[in-house]
């Protein structure tokens, strides 16, 4: 299987987080989208990571397809590990929450803070490089703080995001708050059960190959793989 992503893609994180969860071996493909290849537009015409390929040459483009695909394929046999139950109220809440990151949280802090503090240093001008707007920057930074006690707020009566069990709620939010992490970019004095929900996740074995990510130039937060932060 491989993977066609970008390590600052959080939608692409999510699909990696997924694999570790469920054992799955991958192969990872480095794409910069904004190169417009032609070869990897053929395989998602909408020029968008993450992208996966099974062995056997199906391609399912997308965040949402493939994080259902693998459900589809991979999730009955994890049983009680499963990150999109089998109860339909229960998949109703994960898909809720998981749209609301992967959506909502990327429109409103991760898509703008990556795209201008990492994404721009490596685009041409003429594709929209050059130096971050701070503008942009202030308004994803205020906006964090309203999802962080939103996260704070679902665990006052939940385990996990969406439930009893983790799901692909807590992955998906993971995901996209790592990214802004590695930044500096979380306010984590801003909300204790957020805080205290985040050391849980990333100390897990998935996490591991995130925590271990650097970016040539730009290294992380010091609190970025610190797992007692």
């Amino acid at each position: 299987m491989q993977l066609y992503h970008h390590p600052f893609c959080a939608h692409s994180r999510l699909v990696r987080l997924a694999f570790g969860e469920m054992g799955i071996d991958h192969l990872l493909i480095e794409e910069r989208v904004w190169e417009r290849r032609p070869e990897f537009l053929t395989l998602n015409p909408a020029g968008t990571t993450p992208v996966l390929v099974e062995g056997n040459g199906l391609v399912v483009p997308g965040v949402d397809v493939i994080t259902e695909y693998l459900d589809e394929t991979r999730g009955a046999v994890l049983g009680d590990r499963r990150l999109l139950p089998p109860d339909s109220l229960a998949r109703i809440e994960v898909r809720r929450l998981a749209g609301w990151f992967n959506h909502k949280f990327f429109t409103e802090v991760s898509e703008p803070l990556i795209r201008e503090k990492v994404y721009k240093r490596y685009m041409p001008r003429e594709l929209g490089g050059g130096p971050p707007d701070m503008a942009v920057i202030r308004a994803a930074r205020s906006n964090i703080r309203y999802h962080l006690h939103y996260i704070g707020w679902l665990l006052k009566a939940r385990n996990w995001l969406a439930g009893e069990r983790m799901s692909y709620a807590d992955l998906a939010a993971a995901a996209h708050i790592s990214c802004v992490d590695y930044l500096g970019d979380v306010p984590w004095d801003e909300d204790e059960g957020a805080k205290i929900w985040y050391a849980r996740i990333k100390s897990r074995p998935a996490f591991r190959p995130l925590l271990a990510l650097t970016m040539a130039g730009m290294p992380p937060a010091p609190c970025y793989a610190d797992l007692d932060f």
